[in-house]
């Protein structure tokens, strides 16, 4: 991990490097981490890790480990598969807002449209954290697009999870562009007003993209 320069949202900048590294596996789950360590490796001081590891720690992403320590937790198939669930749902009701404001809404259509075009850019030299965030980005503009901001809120928290979950199964080449030929499907519909069949896309890719991510965290709990 890179030190960080100091900045009003150093705490912030911490989070975000931590979260980073929980998300593409720098730091695996049942590794142990100490603020020390931490405030050494980003060249900061201990105050900023302090506040970062606590609410990595609220958030359950991480678990008190012996004496001011942490470690990483690990991901729940069944957990996940239950976020997918709930996640299937918010996103076909997104996608479906989003379709009948395609026409209407300029601005949103084209940050859906610039995160699709982002997404068609991966390949397999890609890094994970860019395909998580890539994801994310796709996402989100659904959700602003929908024109709703209790759906994006009501989605945040669950976000440093799913993005756990999502580097699990983009670290297959295979499922990389299949995900993104999923998200194509999405947009399309979206794009072209068709709030049904955009809604039916959403919440189907949601259930692939879970059934996988079970499959795939039961096999490396297995393997371990």
């Amino acid at each position: 991990m890179i030190p960080l320069t100091p900045s009003p949202n150093l705490t912030d900048q911490v989070y975000g490097r931590i979260l980073e590294a929980i998300t593409d596996r720098t730091l695996p789950p049942g590794q142990r981490i100490t603020q020390n360590e931490l405030a050494e490796r980003l060249g900061v001081s201990r105050q900023p890790v302090s506040h970062a590891l606590h609410l990595l720690h609220r958030q359950g992403l991480l678990a008190e480990s012996g004496r001011r320590g942490f470690e990483v937790t690990q991901l729940d198939p069944e957990r996940i598969r239950q976020f997918y669930e709930v996640r299937g749902a918010i996103d076909a009701l997104a996608a479906r807002m989003a379709a009948r404001r395609a026409k209407t809404d300029a601005a949103g259509r084209a940050q859906l449209e610039a995160a699709l075009r982002a997404g068609r850019a991966i390949d397999k030299t890609t890094p994970l954290a860019r395909l998580v965030a890539l994801d994310v980005d796709f996402h989100s503009a659904i959700y602003r697009l929908a024109g709703n901001p209790v759906i994006e809120e009501t989605i945040a928290p669950q976000w440093p999870h799913m993005r756990r979950s999502m580097a699990t199964v983009m670290a297959e080449l295979d499922y990389r562009q299949r995900a993104w030929s999923e998200h194509e499907a999405i947009a399309e519909q979206i794009l072209s007003g068709n709030a049904k069949a955009a809604a039916t896309a959403a919440e189907t890719h949601a259930q692939i993209a879970g059934q996988r991510t079970e499959e795939r965290l039961r096999a490396i709990n297995e393997a371990a």
